[in-house]
């Protein structure tokens, strides 16, 4: 199938993309890598009658370390995010969970922020962001305003970013000394989306894929409480309930040994 029409908007920046998705509200859609957005075009579930690109905004292509924080615009490719030696070395829990995300096709033009924005709950990034404390920047044309990870996933597909808003930039902290990380996943197939993924950042122990947003838990038992998805054609509630609980206690354990 082919979209249904739209009108196409590329601003030259930031405060021009904020006009128009002001102007359009509920009837424009931010187009950043288009992994997300372009299927569900393609298949008309998604009819938005003006598409904002945002892809030529500098300051989204921010990728800086910025004291205690790793600095990720929201138009930064994930596969940039995976080549970075600097990610790598002071936020490694980022670093090692990009990989998982898709496959390398998919990464060289999926964005940090159509990931986030897409709110996917078994999706790579958002459990990242939960579970290391990350702060996501939402810009609107009345000014910007720094939204909590934990808060910004509200439900499935939906997040703190309003119409007529764009998120700028998610900043996750940098790795202290001595501070414990590891994420794993388990998916049916590499490169799809995991049915359980586990991230751990210091104390914090986030789920991914197991309810409608990533979910921080404080032990094993806690983990498998904390699946409320129902069944599904990929896994039964109880199987998901089984893998949190053992997906934690491998992902501790790598923790501990990193």
């Amino acid at each position: 199938m082919k979209s249904a029409p739209f009108a196409y908007h590329a601003p030259a920046s930031v405060d021009e993309a904020l006009a128009l998705l002001a102007a359009h509200g509920d009837e424009a859609s931010v187009l950043a890598g288009g992994q997300s957005l372009l299927p569900l075009l393609a298949m008309r579930l998604a009819r938005p009658a003006h598409l904002v690109d945002i892809h030529r905004l500098d300051e989204l292509h921010r990728l800086e370390v910025d004291g205690e924080h790793v600095v990720v615009g929201a138009a930064v490719t994930q596969r940039r995010v995976e080549r970075d030696a600097r990610v790598a070395e002071v936020c490694p829990l980022l670093a090692d969970a990009v990989p998982w995300i898709g496959h390398a096709a998919i990464r060289n033009r999926g964005t940090v922020g159509g990931s986030l924005c897409h709110a996917d709950p078994a999706a790579e990034l958002p459990v990242v962001c939960v579970a290391s404390g990350a702060t996501m920047t939402i810009a609107g044309t009345s000014g910007r305003r720094t939204v909590a990870a934990a808060e910004f996933f509200e439900m499935p597909f939906t997040t703190a970013v309003q119409p007529g808003e764009l998120l700028v930039d998610v900043r996750i902290p940098v790795r202290r000394p001595g501070e414990r990380w590891a994420f794993l996943e388990v998916a049916r197939r590499h490169g799809d989306f995991p049915l359980v993924s586990v991230a751990v950042a210091g104390d914090a122990i986030a789920l991914g894929g197991v309810a409608g947003r990533p979910v921080l838990v404080a032990d094993v038992d806690a983990a498998r409480d904390a699946v409320t998805a129902a069944d599904d054609i990929h896994a039964t509630h109880e199987y998901r309930r089984h893998l949190a609980g053992v997906l934690v206690e491998r992902t501790l354990a790598r923790a501990a040994a990193a």
